[in-house]
Order: structure tokens, then C-alpha cells, then sequence
């Protein structure tokens, strides 16, 4: 059989595991941990049994990365079992590079945090290998049902498939969604940092293969990572089996209703927070497919309670025409960068409207790639409050525009702490990017494949032009929804399905249709349900903020 990697090819026995063919190639790459096979994750130690294409796969690489991450994870709860072996554990949601891990029913110390990492070394410097094999449905429900986890047994219980590939070292069996590295040897660069009575397991970076990550506290960030968790308390979830539990009741009416009401909630406490600190600015930040849009509409509602009006303005509508904007590393206009905004033109636009003056705003034309002038003029109103809303508002270029005792900053995003089960999340950029899929079919007439062809650029973009600034805001909001997992699997499992393995976003595809999987179908009858100023209106049609 001929196999190909990097350019190179060469004849192999049939049989040859993944990683003998990409030495003999050449094509092994420091920090490579599996390999890329026909729009697949294929494991170093399988066996090739036909002629195909490898492309090894590192941190450089997202699958790379979640391959690390996985693999370090089963360390990690190996060492948590044998120090703590009667405790759940939780893995709840990302940390930077990193993941929050908490026992629920211990509160972690630092010399508790120093014997985990100190175990977890160990079983790392022993090389242990990841056993595979593949188990009956019935045999993995059984055996988590004896190790006391039944967030596992609920949902491989609803889970058709009669087979499952579980992993093992010293006896301990996990399921965890994908492949994993061949050894505990293959993930020797982490850290451990304490936090909260839990600790946050700490990834390495980028390129760099030799150091984790450093740790960045953001304490805004985590706080409403704790009120979407008080969110899940009231809610009574933890992960999708709940949510299917509660579908199987026909309770999901009323839990659509609970949870848009704490929506309300946040909403309402915010627009009072900007009436009483008398500020006339509002910049609303956050990234793709957070919902900004929606929440400066409903933002502008509840500032109308507290006695004033709202104009909304949206940022986009300042880009320079696309012919002039700076190209980015894909050879396109780079209109993740703010240089792609006109900022002196919105400054004076936005000095203009508070000097009380009546100004044309522009309206950018996503069609033709240009700025128009076809509203009619405004002014503002006593007491209106500007909403500017865009992707770069807390970026001290764009709030700096603006006279600091004017603003308000807010950062919104969907910060789900909905879990698989207890040690495997469900990430929020993949929720943002399911709601981006639904959005860019129904309403941009764009195809799944080109969307997530642009996923990367978009990603690459918010890490360097608007996480490291969202601890700038004065109120954040989390615009996730407990529900809506389910809700966008009717609009976007199919269109997921229908990417063939010959695309370079097969393998993408086919992460968010294993997540998917695990949810229920539902009845579209409950999606009436959805308040016609539900944030997930944006993505999935019906919203009526700009209707009269």
C-alpha cells in the first residue's frame, strides 16, 4: 500500500501502524499525537490497512489540542482516583488554556493541589500506555453504573449505538469522545493552579510544546461562570441528560420560560446599574455569535423602564468598503482587526450626535462590501443613551474615543456550564459555533462548509482582539440558554451531515454531529415557545426587536 504524508510517499506492508509510516516518512513532526486520515483523527498505534493520505496532527492543531487536553484529562482523573477515591469529580468549564476541575463535595487545598500534580507526574514519567478496546453498549452502562457515575450510565443510555470504544490505564476505564494520545508519556507539559476551592488544569499554548500556558485571572469572567453554574441550580441541569429528562416529561416549556426570566433578570439588573451611574454610552462588546445584536435591542427596552431611550448603533456599519481593508494571513480583508473601522469617522459621528446635533449615520452594505448613506438623519432625544455595539468595544482604541465618565462597557457571551456528563464538557465556542452555522444558512445564505471554513480566522481573531480585554467591562452577560442545544439541532444536524468526508471540515463537522448526537430530537412545537425577543431569536429567525 502507498501511503502519502507531507509530500512524500512510500510503499508499507498493509498493517503498518500510523506512526512507523509517518517516521519512515519523515513526517513526524515534534509534538505530533495522532494523525489526520481521510477527514478522520486516526490514532499513532493503529494500523494503516490501505493506501491513504496522513497528516500528523500537534498542538498547531485544534483536533491536536483536544487530543492533548483529552489524554491529560484521564491523567488527571487516574491521580484523582487513586487520592481521592470515593469523590465525584467535575470538569466544568475552560479557563484560558486551561479547564476548571472541582470535587463537590471537597474543597481543594494547596497541598492537595501539589498531591495531584505530584501523582499525575508520576503516572506521566511511568509511560503508562492507553489501553483501547471496544465494548457493548451494555457492558460500559453496567461498568460506570458500578463505579458510581451515573451521569454516564443516563447517557449511553439514550445513546443507540450498540458499541463504544473505551480506554484504560491501571484499571481504570474511561469513555471520552475521541482519540486519544498512544501514552501518559505524551503529555508531559502541564500545570496546576488553585482557584476557588477547585483547581484549573493548565494546557500548553500555541506553538510553544515545552511550557503551559500562563495563568491569566479573570475574575469577571469566572463570576459569571458561577452564575450561569447558580443558573443551573435553579434550572435543576447539569448535563444533557437532564435536559433530555426533561424533554421525556414535556417539561421543557416551562424550563424555556425560567430560564429566559433569569435572561430578564440580568437584563434588567444591568440597565440599572447604567441609569444610576447617569451614563450616556454604552459600548456592548463580545464575540461571533454571542448575541450582541439582540442584547442591545433588549437592553435598549429595559433602559426605556428606567425612564431612558436607547439608540442602537452598530459598529459594523463603520468599516471602510472592503476594497480598502488590510488583508489578513488567508490573502482576505481582515475585518477581525479593528483597523478594518473607520474609528475617527464613528468618534466624530458619535461627538456629533451628543453635542446635540443631527448627523447621517452610514450603513454598511454587506452585499456590495461598501459604505452607504441612505437613512434618514438623527438626533438624540433628553436622556437617550447611545448603544454601540460591535466587536471591539472594550478595546481601548475604541473606548478611549469616548469621555471615560460617559461609558458603560458590557461584554457578553454564551458561557454554557451544560456538560456531556461530569468529566466532559460541552465547549463554548462550539455552541457559538452551531448558533453561527444556523444563523449564516437561514438569514446569510451561506453553507455550512464556508462558515466553518472561516471558523479558524474568526477564532484566531476574538483571541487577539477581544478576550484580553472583556475584564474591561463593567457588567458582563451570559447569553447562553440552557435549552438551546436542542433547539438548534433541528435546524442544523442534517445540514451538518450532508459535509462529505472529502472536506477539510469533515473533521469539524463531525465533532459537532458527536455532540449533537447525544442531545434529543424535539418536538417543533415547543419551539413557539421561544420568546420573540429570546437571544436565540438572532440565529434562528422570529425575533421582532425592529418590528413596530
Amino acid at each position: 500500500m502507498i501511503i502519502r504524508s507531507l509530500g512524500k510517499e512510500k510503499e508499507f506492508p498493509e498493517g503498518t501502524a500510523v506512526r512507523d509510516c509517518l517516521e519512515a516518512l519523515d513526517a513526524f513532526p515534534r509534538g505530533t499525537l495522532a494523525a489526520l486520515k481521510g477527514g478522520l483523527a486516526v490514532e499513532l498505534n493503529e494500523p494503516v490497512t490501505e493506501g491513504c493520505e496522513l497528516t500528523p496532527l500537534t498542538l498547531e492543531h485544534e483536533e491536536g489540542r483536544r487530543i492533548y487536553e483529552r489524554s491529560l484529562r484521564f491523567v488527571m482523573l487516574l491521580a484523582l482516583k487513586h487520592l481521592f477515591p470515593y469523590d465525584q469529580v467535575r470538569i466544568e468549564y475552560s479557563v484560558g488554556y486551561g479547564v476548571f476541575v472541582r470535587l463537590p463535595a471537597r474543597n481543594l487545598h494547596r497541598q492537595d493541589i501539589v498531591k495531584i500534580e505530584n501523582e499525575m507526574r508520576r503516572l506521566i514519567d511511568l509511560d503508562l500506555p492507553f489501553e483501547k478496546k471496544r465494548w457493548t453498549r451494555e457492558d460500559a452502562i453496567d461498568y460506570f453504573a458500578e463505579e458510581a457515575q451515573p451521569d454516564k450510565v443516563e447517557l449511553l443510555e439514550r445513546r443507540p449505538l450498540p458499541y463504544f470504544t473505551m480506554y484504560s490505564v491501571d484499571g481504570m476505564w474511561e469513555y471520552f469522545y475521541g482519540a486519544m494520545a498512544p501514552s501518559t508519556g505524551y503529555v508531559k507539559v502541564f500545570t496546576l493552579f488553585e482557584l476557588r476551592g477547585g483547581f484549573v488544569l493548565q494546557l500548553p499554548a500555541g506553538t510553544d510544546f515545552d511550557h503551559a500556558a500562563p495563568y491569566l485571572y479573570r475574575p469577571k469572567h469566572l463570576d459569571i461562570f458561577n452564575q450561569s453554574a447558580r443558573w443551573c441550580d435553579i434550572l435543576g441541569i447539569r448535563n444533557v441528560s437532564d435536559v433530555s429528562a426533561m424533554i421525556d416529561r414535556h417539561d421543557l416549556r416551562n424550563f424555556i420560560r425560567v430560564n429566559e426570566a433569569l435572561h430578564e433578570a440580568a437584563l434588567s439588573d444591568i440597565a440599572e446599574k447604567i441609569s444610576a451611574r447617569y451614563k450616556h454610552i454604552v459600548l456592548v462588546a463580545g464575540p461571533s455569535s454571542s448575541g450582541k445584536t439582540t442584547f442591545a435591542g433588549r437592553l435598549a427596552v429595559h433602559l426605556q423602564v428606567q425612564g431612558h431611550p436607547a439608540r442602537r448603533i452598530s459598529m459594523d456599519d463603520f468599516y471602510y468598503d472592503r476594497d480598502a481593508v488590510a488583508p489578513g494571513p488567508d490573502g482576505e480583508p481582515d475585518l477581525e482587526s479593528p483597523e478594518a473601522l473607520d474609528l475617527d469617522l464613528m468618534a466624530e459621528k458619535i461627538a456629533a450626535l451628543m453635542d446635540g446635533e443631527t448627523v447621517q449615520l452610514p450603513t454598511f452594505n454587506f452585499t456590495t462590501g461598501r459604505r452607504e448613506y441612505t437613512s434618514e438623519p438623527v438626533s438624540l432625544r433628553p436622556d437617550e443613551v447611545i448603544i454601540l455595539e460591535g466587536i471591539h468595544g472594550l478595546n481601548p482604541r475604541v473606548s478611549s474615543l469616548f469621555p471615560a465618565e460617559e461609558v458603560y462597557r458590557v461584554f457578553v457571551s454564551a458561557l454554557t456550564c451544560l456538560n456531556l456528563d461530569d468529566h466532559n464538557r460541552i465547549r463554548t465556542t462550539d455552541v457559538r459555533l452551531l448558533r453561527r452555522v444556523v444563523r449564516d444558512h437561514l438569514f446569510r445564505g451561506t453553507m455550512p462548509e464556508e462558515t466553518l471554513s472561516r471558523w479558524p480566522a474568526v477564532r484566531e481573531g476574538e483571541e487577539k482582539w477581544i478576550f484580553p480585554y472583556q475584564e474591561n467591562a463593567d457588567s458582563m452577560f451570559n447569553t447562553a440558554l440552557h435549552y438551546e442545544l436542542p433547539v438548534l439541532k433541528t435546524y442544523v444536524y442534517e445540514l451538518l451531515r450532508e459535509i462529505p468526508d472529502s472536506s477539510p471540515n469533515y473533521l469539524l463537522a463531525r465533532r459537532l454531529i458527536k455532540t449533537l448526537n447525544y442531545l434529543p430530537d424535539l418536538d417543533r412545537g415547543v419551539l413557539t415557545e421561544v420568546p420573540p425577543l429570546s437571544l436565540l431569536r438572532e440565529f434562528i429567525g422570529g425575533c421582532t426587536l425592529d418590528e413596530n
